[in-house]
């Protein structure tokens, strides 16, 4: 039966209304719901997102109380933020789900002063926010979790009130220092004491939009965008306003590892610095004496090629890591640092020219196949000719066949990997820990 204008309208003012509230009383949190479309879907048994929307089945909406609401809202948003529904296709589904989930709702507890209350559905119960150590979700990235979630029993799950037991994704975590079976037994008890089979999130809708590539580099950016609203909002009390889990993601986006001054004096033996002999000091004209001018602005470190190796082999961890450190070399160099960056895997993905940090931000990922080095190079003969790099960096874990120097063309090349284990035959060579 279709929804009546009466109803939607109802369902409607609900939902504005939660996100008016998460905007007065978590503000972070309600300045990314705004960015979300909500649906009602007759279909839905309770609530998901796929990265887009966030949607509610009208029954599910109907049992919740305003401050469920608010949590069910909290949820489905981080799921968003922390880039779950884009990520999650590279790992096992049901381990990774739960690891989500633990994650997810341990830092809404944190954000909620350990209020146990604030991650309760009075149909489910309390909802999954301790690790299998035993340990809050909250301390965690959803990779660590995901490594300490056992794997699943290979015999059939048992489904109670519609919910695959064993592969639930929430449920109170009362057990979890004992292991794997405690997990499945905390799991277990959950669903005997709910109608909702100890799950209520589905996270079935993950993956399935046709955009996802692009939706993840705009989240990045709407979490940017969200961030700078906070600090103008109060700069001297950014983080007090910030949840927990952003300023993880601020300082991982925030903090390189290189010291990108020292490795492009050394690379490719130029320098931004205060002074500069050439023009010289004009009020010495006459002087017997060279003398420096102060033209640092006009100074730039140009024509550097970025290459972020974007294959199957590289995590997102990874790949951010690499983003990571290019923007920290053009912070590091306020700007004066001009060039291009591009993406490679089995093909080149045309490298776009960035002269600040809104252009670089502006340049959208691709990229997943496999690996091939020698196709930068090819690309920079075919198609950089007229204006080619003076030098060619390329962020990568090196796992790939490496192509013969002549192929540069003397172009310097910087590898910088992301791992011990890899020793590239020429080059040189700076590397980053993950």
């Amino acid at each position: 039966m279709a929804l009546s204008n009466d109803k939607i309208q109802e369902y409607t003012k609900r939902l504005l209304k939660s996100r008016l509230r998460l905007l007065c009383n978590h503000g972070f949190y309600g300045l990314l719901l705004m960015h979300m479309t909500y649906t009602i879907d007759e279909e839905a048994p309770t609530a998901y997102t796929d990265g887009f929307r966030i949607a509610f089945g009208p029954e599910f909406l109907d049992n919740l109380s305003d401050n469920e609401l608010d949590f069910v809202m909290m949820h489905e948003i981080m799921h968003v933020v922390l880039q779950h529904c884009f990520r999650g296709a590279k790992f096992d589904g049901e381990r990774y789900n739960i690891a989500a989930d633990i994650v997810v709702n341990s830092n809404i507890l944190y954000e909620n002063n350990m209020n146990a209350q604030s991650i309760t559905l009075s149909n489910c119960g309390e909802s999954m926010h301790l690790t299998p150590s035993g340990d809050e979700g909250y301390k965690y990235t959803t990779e660590e979790v995901y490594q300490m979630v056992p794997q699943p029993p290979k015999t059939n799950p048992v489904s109670l009130s519609g919910g695959t037991v064993e592969g639930d994704n929430n449920g109170p975590k009362k057990n979890a220092k004992n292991g794997g079976s405690a997990l499945g037994r905390a799991k277990r008890e959950q669903a005997e004491k709910n109608d909702c089979g100890g799950s209520w999130d589905d996270h079935a809708h993950w993956g399935m939009l046709e955009e996802d590539d692009v939706l993840r580099d705009v989240w990045v950016k709407r979490f940017e965008d969200a961030v700078e609203a906070i600090s103008i909002r109060d700069p001297s009390n950014t983080r007090g306003l910030l949840p927990l889990f952003a300023e993880r993601i601020l300082e991982e986006l925030r903090k390189p590892q290189t010291d990108w001054r020292t490795i492009l004096n050394d690379f490719i033996q130029e320098e931004v610095v205060d002074y500069s002999f050439s023009p010289p000091d004009r009020r010495f004209g006459e002087s017997p004496f060279f003398l420096p001018d102060f033209n640092g602005k006009e100074d730039m470190v140009e024509d550097i090629l970025f290459m972020i190796d974007t294959s199957g082999s590289m995590s997102d961890e990874m790949i951010t890591a690499a983003y990571s450190e290019i923007k920290g070399a053009i912070d590091q160099f306020d700007g004066k640092l001009k060039g291009w960056l591009g993406f490679f895997d089995a093909a080149v993905i045309e490298p776009k020219p960035f002269a600040d940090e809104k252009e670089f931000k502006a340049i959208r990922m691709a990229g997943g196949g496999g690996t091939d080095f020698q196709i930068i190079f090819e690309y920079v003969h075919k198609h950089m000719t007229d204006k080619p790099p003076a030098s060619i960096i390329i962020l990568t874990d090196g796992y790939a066949p490496f192509p013969q120097e002549k192929l540069a063309f003397g172009i310097p090349v910087l590898w910088l990997l992301n791992n011990e284990n890899v020793d590239p035959p020429w080059g040189k060579v700076a590397r980053i820990t993950i």
